[in-house]
């Protein structure tokens, strides 16, 4: 049904354990860009993960970069959006980036700083299977239907 890689944050090594071969020390050696790329059923896609406890989600939490390239990926004809998981809700919603960029740029604006777990669209919440599985794939699909 699709094939989705997860990036790797690039990480520079300062110190590391010679006997067990452990990193033990490390810094971001650079900005990445988002959690997950790939492809659905030839539809290219671009995601990052987000989760907060809260009732609403802080745009701090997304940074200038990933705005950056969601928009470019968007703009390339690619589907960018990001998971968020409200944990106390126990509740995980797809959030479009028109959508999501569009709160962005309000927070920009000296605006809202969040967006409330109100403001997100219950066609686009991610079913849970068995407990530990979020099936977003048929989310994805309920967004082309809307």
């Amino acid at each position: 049904m699709a094939l989705v890689q997860k990036i790797p944050t690039p990480i520079k090594p300062v110190q590391i354990n010679q006997q067990n071969r452990t990193i033990t020390l490390a810094y971001f050696e650079q900005k990445s860009t988002v959690d997950y790329i790939g492809i659905v059923q030839g539809i290219s896609i671009c995601f990052d993960a987000k989760e907060t406890k809260a009732k609403s989600l802080p745009i701090a939490n997304i940074h200038k970069h990933q705005i950056e390239f969601m928009e470019d990926f968007t703009n390339q004809g690619g589907l960018s959006f990001l998971i968020v998981n409200f944990s106390t809700l126990n509740k995980y919603y797809l959030l479009p980036f028109d959508q999501l960029y569009k709160h962005w740029l309000i927070a920009e604006n000296g605006g809202k700083k969040s967006i409330s777990h109100k403001n997100f669209d219950n066609n686009l919440e991610i079913n849970i299977i068995n407990q530990k599985y979020i099936h977003y794939l048929s989310t994805i699909k309920a967004y082309f239907n809307l």
